[in-house]
């Protein structure tokens, strides 16, 4: 049996989960229930595929370059073993993430394929499916796990298999895109056909032997950004010219599609676990636990005469009187309401968002950063305050501003402060200025978070107004 090595796809951009989900802080990295996002128990569950006596090795997780710091942190917080991290510097979608993640290992391993955002609620089925489909794989087949429906779904791609329903390995009669409401009706009628739960099962080998045979011109893109490659442990950054060269194409339309019928062996593998996607919001209701009256509630939430609600307040009391079937998701800066049977339009929302170009579409309030977060709790014309947490061991960068003061305040921990010459050492309640212009920086030089107040005033106080020295981080 060939070594096994389990591949994230982490580099989608999950819209439709909006305002939770945004460009910088994308559905994957969210904790929707629980305490991990969905990208840590992808991880999580991929890890335990030893439990079935397969040989794995490392992860090798795909994701946006600017994410990089929030896939190491994540698989840092549940003791995930090392990755390696291949940054994409643009969307090309996943036909050209794979080509990528099977040139990253000359032992031609067995790759166990997955997005980072779905749920799996029964993992040893899962374990199961993958297991099976390692097998087929193994042989050079290509394996493709399929999610028996449930209901006439119109948000899905079908597999048509040979056998009716399956409850072992068939074989892929053909792919069908997502159908109308009365074709899905007829789906499930007929049987024999199942959702595409995009999770594939194949050697390194095969899938660019398929992409030479299918699409060669994305295949000699791709080896082109490969040679064109830098390396940064753990990052592998591909050659950015020659990845913008690339063709945007999904898996799916690349190669899955045009392989029933050529000669290429394509198979599906049942997979009974509880699947979903999580494609819009009222799937989210469909994952979380609810109350007598179907009402599903995460945060600060007051619910009268309500049912079948989803709410997620994030930081502060939401309350709901005698409404029924409504979506109402609530972050510091933005506010969503909608009909459950509607959700799937928020994107259209993140569209006028983008159109715009308003800062809702691309970052929270709170913003995630390699050394910590800050949160911009107020701001006018000429001032705003933020809070700012520097993880132990940890320092922003030396910089400057020219444009904007600030003013410092530690309310917990310890700071390191360098202000032009000096190096000055703060502890709890005390403060410092940091005039316009001068070079600075913060740093925590403790064991326990560092968390301050910092007030910037200026004629201007975009997150553009800087100039960086010196930064570990590769900013």
């Amino acid at each position: 049996m060939p070594p096994i090595c389990p591949v994230i796809l982490a580099g989608g951009s999950g819209t439709r989960l909006w305002p939770l989900s945004r460009a910088g802080f994308p559905k994957q990295f969210l904790c929707l229930e629980g305490a991990h996002s969905l990208f840590q128990k992808t991880a999580m569950r991929l890890s335990g595929l030893h439990s079935e006596g397969l040989v794995l090795q490392a992860p090798l997780v795909v994701g946006n370059e600017d994410h990089r710091f929030l896939v190491l942190e994540q698989l840092r917080e549940v003791a995930c073993e090392a990755p390696t991290v291949l940054l994409e510097p643009m969307g090309r979608n996943t036909a050209p993430a794979l080509a990528l993640a099977a040139m990253a290992h000359g032992q031609d391993p067995v790759l166990v394929v997955t997005p980072a955002d779905h749920v799996i609620a029964d993992e040893a089925a899962f374990r199961s499916a993958v297991a099976t489909a390692v097998a087929d794989a193994a042989l050079g087949h290509i394996v493709i796990l399929g999610v028996a429906p449930t209901r006439p779904e119109t948000g899905y791609g079908y597999i048509q298999v040979q056998g009716g329903q399956p409850h072992a390995a068939a074989t892929v009669l053909r792919f069908v895109e997502k159908p109308d409401a009365s074709t899905a009706q007829r789906y499930l009628e007929e049987g024999g056909y199942l959702w595409n739960a995009g999770m594939f099962v194949l050697k390194a080998s095969v899938w660019l032997q398929a992409l030479e045979r299918f699409r060669p011109d994305m295949l000699q893109a791709s080896q082109a950004a490969w040679a064109a490659r830098s390396t940064d442990a753990p990052f592998i950054r591909p050659g950015k010219p020659e990845f913008a060269a690339i063709p945007a194409d999904s898996i799916d339309y690349a190669v899955m599609e045009r392989c029933p019928g050529s000669g290429q062996s394509i198979r599906m593998v049942p997979l009974n676990a509880g699947w979903s996607d999580l494609g819009a919001w009222d799937a989210v209701w469909d994952m979380l636990p609810k109350d007598d009256l179907g009402n599903a509630t995460q945060g600060d939430v007051l619910a009268v005469d309500s049912r079948n609600n989803l709410v997620h307040a994030s930081s502060r009391l939401v309350s709901l009187v005698g409404v029924s079937d409504l979506v109402v998701v609530e972050t510091p800066d933005a506010v969503l309401v909608a009909h459950r049977g509607s959700a799937q339009g928020v994107k259209h929302i993140v569209g006028l968002l983008q159109a715009q170009q308003r800062e809702e579409h691309n970052l929270h309030r709170k913003v995630h950063r390699p050394w910590g977060w800050y949160d911009s709790i107020d701001e006018s014309e000429r001032f705003k305050v933020k809070r700012i947490l520097v993880k132990p061991k940890a320092s922003l960068s030396l910089q400057k501003h020219y444009h904007r003061a600030e003013h410092w305040i530690v309310v917990k921990g310890t700071a390191e402060i360098t202000c032009g010459e000096k190096v000055v050492v703060l502890t709890e309640n005390q403060s410092t200025y940091i005039p316009l212009g001068e070079v600075h920086r913060l740093a925590n030089p403790g064991t326990i978070p560092l968390e301050i107040i910092e007030v910037q005033s200026g004629s201007y106080l975009g997150e553009d107004d800087i100039v960086r020295f010196e930064d570990r981080y590769g900013r």
